[in-house]
Parts: structure tokens; sequence; C-alpha cells
């Protein structure tokens, strides 16, 4: 007979699995239920979803600045035709400047007013109709950035939203393209057209810049990220050693004042009282001088000052009477003993110059001309 604890080891070990075993398949069955297949969507809201429709009517309004007043008249027909596909009315006031969409009797899909709400408000903030419409696939989010208020200067605030546009819109064009969502920056708002993740990565990416952290470090480490997503076995891990570490460099170091206040330490009593006029003639004996020696002491101290000042000035008018240092001279080197000159040979080179005549050939030249000319007449 065995006992029962050898009979649940080899149940343990045969029939069933350990209780390690079962935590370990559990997180792998967790795993694969939390990752989303690629190519999986979720199907489409059908009327046979709910067939009887909504039990009251919601109505959303949006109000449109004059500048957009043409061109939401020009398309506005394209709207309410695109609307009334999926039993929604629509209506523009162009008096009051404002746009209103409701629900029908029809209306069977219970988020289609949120998401006809999103295209007024994204045909409000300058964004085209073409795109626009995009809201109403299940797949496709907006979101509206508000901008104006995360930078106090107005300069400032205009150079940072031109950083995010960037030249010739280049940077912009790179984040779209980076994250699959159309942006759009108008005034005050970044308006932003997308999958989730993407439009995640462009309300990142601009509140950044309006931080004043320039837009290209955020394309960096998304064009690594996108290179790393296409590789499976990385995909589960950590890829924080692959992305790019930038640190903040504060090059303008705030200089320091000339004048430092220390601040002193803190004592309970206060400070000495300052010596009064009396107290210090006390000190100096003066007190008890007369008025006519005190008097005679103040002439001689003003006497003394006088003198003073005039020596100074007279040391001032002396100074541009006193000569200048001047330079000592080099004194020539000892010119060196002449050389004996041949006088005769002198002579005969000058008695040679006259005998020539000026520009005469020399004497072999001529004689080599003669031969040569006697030769061509035989």
């Amino acid at each position: 007979m065995a006992t029962p604890k050898e009979a649940e080891s080899g149940e343990g070990a045969a029939g069933g699995r350990t209780p390690k075993a079962k935590k370990a398949s559990k997180a792998v069955d967790d795993s694969e239920l939390l990752t989303v297949p690629d190519g999986w969507k979720e199907p489409a809201f059908a009327r046979e979803d709910n067939p009887r429709g909504l039990l009251e009517e919601s109505s959303f309004a949006t109000l449109f600045p004059k500048y957009r007043e043409a061109y939401l008249k020009e398309c506005w027909p394209l709207v309410q035709k695109t609307l009334t596909e999926h039993h929604i009315n629509a209506a523009l006031d162009l008096i009051e400047g404002s746009m209103t969409v409701s629900t029908t009797k029809k209306t069977f899909d219970p988020y289609i007013i949120i998401r006809a709400r999103d295209l007024i408000k994204l045909l409000a903030r300058s964004v085209p109709f073409e795109q626009a419409v995009r809201i109403l696939e299940d797949d496709v989010a907006c979101d509206i950035i508000k901008i104006g208020s995360l930078v106090r200067n107005r300069e400032r605030f205009i150079k940072r939203r031109q950083r995010l546009i960037g030249p010739n819109g280049s940077t912009l064009k790179a984040l779209e393209l980076l994250t699959n969502c159309y942006i759009m920056v108008q005034g005050n708002t970044v308006s932003a057209l997308g999958p989730f993740n993407g439009l995640k990565e462009v309300r990142k990416v601009v509140l950044d810049t309006m931080k004043n952290i320039h837009p290209i470090y955020n394309i960096k480490t998304l064009m690594i990220k996108r290179e790393l997503s296409k590789d499976p076995e990385l995909r589960l891990q950590n890829w924080e050693r692959f992305l790019p570490k930038f640190k903040h460099k504060n090059l303008n170091k705030r200089k320091e004042p000339q004048k430092k206040n220390v601040k002193k330490e803190y004592t309970p009593f206060p400070p000495p009282q300052p010596e009064s006029q009396i107290d210090k003639e006390l000190a100096s004996g003066e007190y008890f001088l007369k008025e006519s020696q005190k008097k005679r002491k103040r002439v001689e101290e003003i006497k003394a000052k006088q003198a003073e000042a005039i020596s100074r000035s007279q040391e001032e008018r002396n100074k541009a009477f006193i000569p200048p240092k001047e330079k000592t001279v080099v004194k020539p080197k000892k010119a060196l003993a002449e050389t004996k000159i041949d006088i005769q040979a002198i002579k005969e080179k000058v008695k040679k110059a006259k005998k020539k005549k000026l520009g005469a050939l020399p004497e072999e030249e001529v004689k080599l001309k003669i031969a040569a000319d006697a030769k061509k007449k035989k």
C-alpha cells in the first residue's frame, strides 16, 4: 500500500503538472492573450448589433473662425452627404458661426456621434475635409493639443512652433511618416489624426518642443524604435540600451555678480550703537580744548590739505618738462680692412671696352661668321 504522500507525488509526476509548471503555463497563456496578432482588426459595428437604435437624441455644436467660413460653405454638401450615410444630421449656421451634429431615429451606432463631433472640431481647426473625414473610420482617432498657454513669451512661442514645423515643413513631414498621422499646426493648437500609438508619440514630441527640446531628438528615437519593431526577437525585450540618451547641456553659464551679498549670522543682540560726535571728540581730547584752539586746529587742517593739493598739481605740471629716456646708440662695427685692388687689370678691361663697338659681336664669333660666308661663296 502506498502512503498518501507517495500517492500525491506519483499523481503529480505522472498524471498532473506541478504548481510551478502550472504557473509558467498560465503566464505564457496570459502573454499570448495580451499580444494582438498582426493584421487583426475589430469587426465593424453593424445594425444587427443594435437593432432598436438609440433612445434619446444627442447633439454637439462647435464654433469656427471667420476665415474658415468660405471653405466650410464650399465643402458642407460633402460633409452632409458623408454624415447622412451614418444617419447623422449636420447643420451650418453662418450667422452665429457654428456647426451642429445630431443623431436621428435611424442612428444605430452609439459612438458615431462622438466621431461626428470630432469631425466638426477638426474642420474648425483648419484640417481639410479629405483628411478630417477619416475620423469616421474605426481605427482612426484625433487629438487636438493646446500649445498656446505652454510658453509665456509670444516671440519664443512663435520660434518653437516654427521649430516644430521645420524648414519648408520638413520636420512635420518626418514626424507624419514615422507616426502615420496627419498633423496640422494652426494658431494655438496642433491637430493630429491617425492611429492611437501615433497620436501618443505626436503629443509627446509637441509638448517637448514647447519645453525647448528640439524635435530632432525625438525623431531619432522614433526611427530607432521603428527599426527595432521589425525584428521579432527584440519585440518583447527592453529597448533602453538601443535608444540614444541626450544630455541637456547648459552652455550659457550664469555669470557671478561682482558684489555678493553675504548674509550675516543671526544674533539676538542688537548691533552696537555708533559713536556720536561728542564721543569722538572725547576720545581724541578735542572736547577739552577752547573754542579759539579748535578754530586754529581747523584752519591748520585746511591749510595742510591745500598745501598737499598744490604739491600734487605741481607734480602733474612738472611731468611735461621731464625729458624722455633716450635710446642707447648702437655703435657700428669697424669696417673690414680694405681689400687690395688690382689697378692694372681694371685699366686693361677699360681699354678692351673702348676698342669694342656698342652691340658688336665677340672676336671668335666674328671669325666663325667670316668662315661661313666664304664657304657659301665657294
